[in-house]
């Protein structure tokens, strides 16, 4: 990682928050108290930064300097928010099409699926404040740029995002290994969000229960999955593949 992906120290983190930094999140050692966590800590709630408690030891993987017991993640790109982009989208005549991770934690895959939302035309890719990459530079770089074009979302949680899409007109199709529907039989050419849940747990149940279908990708050979990263390319490129084809026939 490098220094440039985080800022260390109860005061640095504090005026970082206050100077409107895109801090991604705040790593704080467990037992740490006093007046100053307590400012930080409530600095941090009221300008909606996400804390997480955890053991020296996760704080001294990132840094041995002195860090007081407190590091910031920082993120290499600007944050929006869903009750701002959607609104927008409609109004600017956009056909929606929204990505939405559940769980994704790993930097190569999500990387990965930055670079093939922003060539299959997506509008944004959603992630929650928990239980999800740090959108640095690393994932900038693995996304080969297509991260500084393509707007993220990062919401409370990802079942109070996918209901807020399903409130304002979008179609939520989740992408499940254990589904009976083809991945081709929905139509795309409506407003739609795919949903995209962890390689090992897959789509919390929170989730799916939200969802409007649930699709799957043929496999023919004996293993078991297809990388996460994969999978969402085949289906987005069904979006693309349907409204191309759709825009055709109109034509």
């Amino acid at each position: 990682m490098e220094p440039t992906d985080y800022i260390f120290g109860i005061r640095a983190v504090a005026e970082a928050i206050e100077a409107e930094k895109e801090i991604d999140k705040i790593f704080i050692k467990k037992d740490l108290n006093g007046s100053l966590a307590k400012e930080l800590l409530a600095l941090a709630k009221e300008n909606k930064v996400p804390v997480q408690r955890v053991p020296l030891e996760r704080i001294n993987r990132i840094t041995r300097k002195n860090h007081q017991g407190v590091l910031a993640m920082l993120s290499a790109v600007t944050y929006h928010r869903l009750e701002h982009l959607v609104p927008m989208l409609y109004e600017e005549g956009m056909l929606p099409f929204i990505v939405v991770l559940d769980g994704i934690t790993d930097v190569r895959n999500f990387g990965a699926i930055a670079r093939t939302c922003e060539c299959a035309g997506a509008d944004a890719i959603v992630i929650p404040e928990r239980g999800s990459v740090s959108v640095g530079g690393d994932a900038v770089k693995t996304s080969a740029g297509a991260l500084l074009h393509l707007p993220v979302c990062r919401e409370r949680s990802t079942a109070q995002a996918v209901k807020f899409l399903k409130d304002n007109g979008y179609m939520v199709v989740a992408a499940s290994e254990k589904a009976d529907i083809n991945y081709t039989q929905p139509d795309y050419t409506k407003p739609v969000a795919i949903v995209m849940g962890a390689e090992d747990t897959g789509i919390s149940p929170q989730v799916l229960r939200l969802c409007d279908t649930f699709v799957s990708i043929p496999q023919m050979g004996h293993i078991g999955s297809l990388n996460v990263s994969v999978a969402a390319g085949v289906m987005m490129y069904e979006v693309v593949r349907q409204r191309l084809q759709s825009n055709m026939e109109v034509i």
